[in-house]
């Protein structure tokens, strides 16, 4: 089905929105899968804050350039599914995992930051905890030096409060 002008410019105008607003994009042959197969890996994308498009690569080409991801415009040829995601490592990270599980799903490259990603960069950027992970990591370590030293201290307190127990009985009993 072919697309008139009109409808074209919209889906230009859609994903230069989506690339304006995304910090990387993924790219992956999508040959040879199912349905179904597609249709949870369109789940997954969701709940993660991915979005996945089919585009037709001349408009994908068209709707990038003069963003961050026109380093890509050479390799966005055969059947390629499109990962945008706003979080930086959430489409790298959904698209991997699903490849893992599904050898038809190939990836062929991101963006990242201005930089292309080869698929080795894709995986690696894909193991990186998220941010809500990260978050917690840094609040632990910010925690640490502190209830380290509660802890420490309350070991003092009940350590002397241990010294000073026994010896008020022995007092009483001299003073009877």
């Amino acid at each position: 089905m072919s697309l008139n002008r009109s409808e074209k410019q919209a889906v230009i105008d859609e994903v230069t929105g989506l690339a304006a607003k995304a910090q990387t994009l993924v790219v992956a042959e999508y040959r040879g899968i199912t349905v179904a197969d597609m249709t949870r890996l369109r789940s997954q994308a969701r709940e993660n804050g991915v979005t996945l498009s089919v585009l037709k690569n001349t408009l994908a080409r068209r709707a990038v350039t003069g963003s961050a991801f026109e380093v890509l415009a050479d390799q966005m040829s055969g059947p390629l599914i499109y990962g945008f995601s706003v979080d930086a490592v959430a489409a790298a990270k959904v698209v991997a995992d699903f490849a893992k599980t599904n050898d038809k799903l190939v990836i062929r490259a991101g963006a990242f930051g201005g930089k292309i990603l080869d698929v080795n960069g894709v995986k690696q950027l894909a193991n990186i905890p998220s941010k809500e992970v990260l978050l917690a990591q840094v609040c632990g370590l910010l925690m640490s030096p502190m209830s380290r030293t509660a802890v420490v201290l309350g070991a003092l307190a009940a350590k002397k409060g241990e010294a000073s127990a026994p010896a008020a009985p022995a007092e009483e009993a001299v003073a009877a």
